[in-house]
């Protein structure tokens, strides 16, 4: 990695080595890289502290700007080879983080991007990545204006994305068929994941979701951190 590319530094909200929860890879050993920072503010949003705040936010406070080669560093602290960049909303920073994406790449470590699909992914970006877990939102999450188009098919057209979305009633089932009727995306990679913050709500919502899943052939995407270690930092 040339020198200067050590120098770009990321604002960071944690990073922790666990399970990966959700979507086609739940349960995998994963090391988890979180930003800060986030384009949208969903109201059911888990991570608020990624960017609640964030106008005013201070370094070493609510984040920590930490260069390429000190999260290079961080990683290989772990004996693990799939890394979860997330967030906020991980792509405002991938021109960024591209160089240190590239070279986990090359040394043989698979990456999984979560995003919330409204920011294009570059290029080589969709090179060194294996998998992209696009959570396109629907009206549930309380954001206007949080759809395009051709960003979407942009993630389709890479050929590495699967598309989840979090489910809180029942109606919202009907949301995401005419979702991705309008888009025209691939219902063979769509998700559904109920939404909840504790194992109670999460287990009562699967059973539905579930049955949903069963009739129109989406995949369920479980919450397994949740159900394993409840709404916990870092877990």
């Amino acid at each position: 990695m040339a020198a200067e590319l050590k120098l770009v530094k990321v604002p960071i909200s944690e990073v922790f080595y666990s399970i990966q929860g959700e979507g086609l890879h739940a349960g995998r050993p994963s090391v988890f890289i979180r930003t800060y920072f986030c384009n949208l503010s969903c109201s059911w949003c888990d991570t608020k502290y990624t960017w609640l705040g964030q106008e005013s936010a201070k370094e070493g406070s609510e984040y920590k700007l930490a260069s390429i080669s000190e999260l290079d560093k961080e990683l290989a602290k772990y004996n693990c080879n799939h890394i979860v960049l997330t967030g906020g909303e991980p792509m405002l920073h991938q021109a960024s983080l591209l160089p240190l994406l590239k070279e986990l790449s090359t040394n043989g470590y698979a990456i999984e991007i979560e995003t919330n699909g409204t920011i294009r992914p570059k290029d080589d970006l969709v090179d060194a990545v294996e998998f992209f877990n696009v959570s396109p939102k629907l009206s549930n999450s309380g954001m206007l204006n949080r759809v395009r188009a051709d960003i979407l098919h942009a993630f389709v057209d890479s050929g590495k994305a699967w598309f989840k979305f979090v489910i809180c009633e029942k109606r919202d089932i009907e949301e995401v068929r005419e979702f991705i009727d309008f888009y025209n995306l691939p219902g063979d990679r769509v998700m559904l994941m109920p939404e909840g913050t504790d194992k109670e709500t999460l287990l009562k919502r699967s059973i539905w979701v579930a049955e949903a899943c069963k009739a129109y052939n989406f995949t369920l995407s479980p919450r397994l951190h949740i159900l394993l270690y409840g709404n916990v930092r870092g877990k």
